[in-house]
């Protein structure tokens, strides 16, 4: 296993890891970190007794906007604010996430160090909230660390190794097993699971009817997974009707994929999903929402869904999808969208925020959709 996934690992357990700039390059001092989502009392005191240096809190640019350290519009950076000794993990996770204008709050702020900036890149990638602490690590402490490294207590790994990992954009995806499943829509359906090269996502891709007769171009769905829409049916959104009015659609043409893709909340996860959710009660919209939790305005990518269609071996499509990205990232992959076709869900006064937010925040096509509609019909 990669280093670096390791450290991944070890940071979704709640556990802290030593991040160190490589020797041949800029040098950062070394810190331990931990993330904020999964810190206790204990694994803070814990944090603390590596050294008597001030405890800091790293968070990205997005989330310093959001605190009012960073001016809207600026070129956001990741910012570490020096914390006080007193703090316990509730206040520390309330100014990670917590609404509130903490331009005013007391921080000894800063840009984040090589290293702050590589845990911030970990938790994102594990889909924990964007948000970590640290003691940084130098001659009062740096024996005791080292002796915790050497014995295989505290896990090291490279900002290098970190890099390597988040930037690592051409996803390689294994078939790993397939199957048929009678659907309801479409009871011709064969499920086949396809796992990212790094180990950390499975997607699926659901074939519809028999490939021998598939209309030219394919119709091809590329769904990123909602447990909240497609399992519950919430109206907060229009992803469950998608998803099922994508399956009536190919048993109507004479066949289909759907590439269901693990990429919950737009990339940001189930859990950071729920705590955005709280954020839309309190007003903001959908995009406002994920950049207050310190995310971008939309975190998926859509390279696996395009190396899932190279090896189904299919390159020519007609693509169900109202977002122009969809469209953008798979022809930059090499597939052909021959044609477009919308999909609309039912609006009603749960969803039409988000999906007015869609429209205007991400140039999403859904203006017929929406044209004429009035909130709470």
């Amino acid at each position: 296993m990669h280093q670096a996934e390791r450290g991944l690992f070890d940071l979704q357990q709640g556990r802290s890891v030593y991040i160190s700039t490589p020797a041949n390059g800029e040098k950062s001092k070394a810190v331990v970190l931990a993330t904020v989502e999964g810190l206790t009392s204990r694994s803070l005191d814990r944090l603390t007794d590596f050294g008597s240096g001030r405890i800091r809190l790293s968070i990205t640019g997005y989330r310093a906007e959001a605190m009012g350290l960073l001016p809207r519009g600026s070129q956001p950076r990741d910012l570490s604010l020096g914390i006080r000794g007193d703090t316990n993990p509730e206040s520390l996770l309330c100014v990670a996430s917590a609404t509130g204008d903490h331009s005013r709050s007391i921080f000894d702020v800063r840009s984040a160090s090589a290293p702050e900036v590589g845990g911030l890149a970990l938790t994102r990638l594990g889909r924990l909230l964007p948000a970590v602490i640290s003691i940084v690590v130098d001659d009062s402490n740096e024996v005791a660390v080292r002796s915790l490294v050497d014995s295989a207590e505290l896990l090291a790994v490279t900002t290098s190794q970190i890099e390597e990992m988040a930037n690592n954009i051409s996803i390689e995806v294994t078939h790993v097993s397939e199957g048929p499943v009678p659907l309801e829509e479409a009871e011709d359906a064969q499920f086949m699971v396809f796992r990212e090269g790094n180990g950390i996502l499975e997607h699926v891709a659901i074939l519809i009817g028999n490939r021998d007769v598939w209309p030219d171009p394919v119709p091809v769905r590329i769904h990123s997974a909602c447990l909240t829409g497609d399992l519950f049916g919430s109206l907060r959104c229009d992803c469950g009707e998608q998803l099922r009015g994508s399956l009536r659609i190919f048993s109507e043409a004479g066949g289909g994929v759907l590439l269901y893709l693990a990429q919950e909340g737009r990339g940001i996860g189930l859990a950071n999903k729920l705590r955005a959710y709280n954020l839309q009660q309190e007003g903001f919209d959908t995009v406002d929402a994920d950049c207050t939790l310190g995310f971008g305005a939309d975190e998926r990518g859509y390279n696996s869904a395009v190396e899932m269609l190279r090896h189904l071996k299919i390159d020519r499509i007609c693509l169900l999808t109202n977002n122009p990205e969809k469209v953008r990232a798979v022809r930059e992959g090499g597939i052909q969208v021959v044609d477009r076709q919308p999909l609309y869900g039912t609006l009603n006064r749960h969803n039409f925020p988000y999906v007015k937010a869609k429209i205007q925040r991400a140039g999403h096509w859904l203006g017929e959709m929406i044209s004429g509609a009035v909130p709470g019909k």
